[in-house]
């Protein structure tokens, strides 16, 4: 029987405060694991992450049998799925950070550096941006217009726009999420953008891909 969201511990995310933000969302049971058993039985699973690339994904890899749960609920189950900042990262196939790590690979594309195309332009992009959803991508009505909270040095660049969900600008058009069928990542960090932050995961919540 599936019950709760799982909010997955790997050592290397904002647990609390992720918590906390679903919680204000209205979300019922949390089950904070790094239990895989838990993540089978769960009805949706989020992965936060901060950190790099290469370390997030062994931390993940290093509790056995966590990918596979993950598979199972996920991409065999079907359960609603969110990654947040470095967890919507993981999606991607690789990660081009410190070296190249592998990521799950569930929305293929590849994470890399933000390059500095004008020295006004600051990295890590770092506060308050914008938020522009795209029409076409699986999930469209989760992303709202609205403005958000980033931090990070490295992005997001999916192999088919298709997957992008919304875009941000710094120095040039940014990932700020991706989606495809049940899966969805954001780059900003919804527990720290307020309302906007909030409302998001109020449609994830209430999301029946």
């Amino acid at each position: 029987m599936k019950d709760g969201l799982a909010l997955i511990d790997f050592g290397a995310g904002n647990l609390h405060s992720v918590e906390n933000a679903l919680k204000a969302a209205g979300a019922g049971r949390i089950i904070v694991t790094s239990d895989p058993d838990d993540v089978r039985r769960a009805e949706r699973v989020v992965l936060p992450g901060v950190g790099a690339f290469g370390s997030c994904a062994s931390a993940l890899r290093a509790i056995p049998g966590m990918v596979e749960a993950m598979e199972e609920a996920v991409l065999d189950g079907g359960a609603p799925f969110l990654g947040i900042c470095v967890g919507m990262q993981l999606l991607a196939t690789r990660g081009i950070e410190f070296g190249t790590h592998k990521g799950l690979d569930w929305i293929p594309g590849e994470v890399r550096a933000i390059e500095i195309t004008d020295p006004a332009i600051k990295v890590p992009h770092m506060g308050w941006n914008d938020v522009r959803p795209m029409p076409h991508h699986d999930g469209a009505g989760l992303i709202d217009q609205g403005e958000a909270y980033f931090l990070h040095s490295f992005h997001y660049v999916a192999d088919s726009g298709r997957d992008i969900a919304a875009i941000t600008d710094h120095g040039g058009a940014i990932t700020a999420a991706v989606a495809r069928d049940n899966l969805l990542g954001v780059q900003f960090h919804p527990e720290k953008s307020q309302r906007y932050g909030i409302a998001l995961l109020e449609r994830f919540l209430d999301w029946k891909p």
